[in-house]
């Protein structure tokens, strides 16, 4: 088996930025940010505009998990939260490929 390259002094991002709860980010710490900061709300887009935002996000995520500032990594996961939240509210029997699915 292999051992983990984290040391032990290591920490994830979620767990560097304050802001991060487990599931989600706490909107204590991203409070009053500035409106235009923020996007369109997800839920005021058409689904093709909410499919290449989230798009754009997921061509990002590396560079942003390894390059960013802190900061921009919190705003990064906090809008893929809320995009990814409203496809899923807005297709909650999204077909599922079943080659994708792990036999049990």
């Amino acid at each position: 088996m292999t051992e983990s390259v984290r040391r032990a002094g290591d920490a994830s991002p979620e767990q560097r930025l304050p802001e991060w709860d487990g599931d989600h980010l706490d909107s204590r710490a991203t409070a009053d940010p500035e409106p235009e900061l923020l996007g369109v709300d997800p839920a005021e887009l058409a689904d093709e505009d909410l499919i290449r935002e989230m798009h754009s996000l997921h061509r990002t995520r590396l560079d942003t998990l390894r390059y960013a500032a802190d900061s921009a990594l919190a705003n990064h996961l906090r809008r893929t939260a809320e995009l990814e939240t409203e496809y899923l509210a807005r297709h909650p029997g999204r077909e599922v490929d079943p080659s994708r699915l792990r036999d049990a």
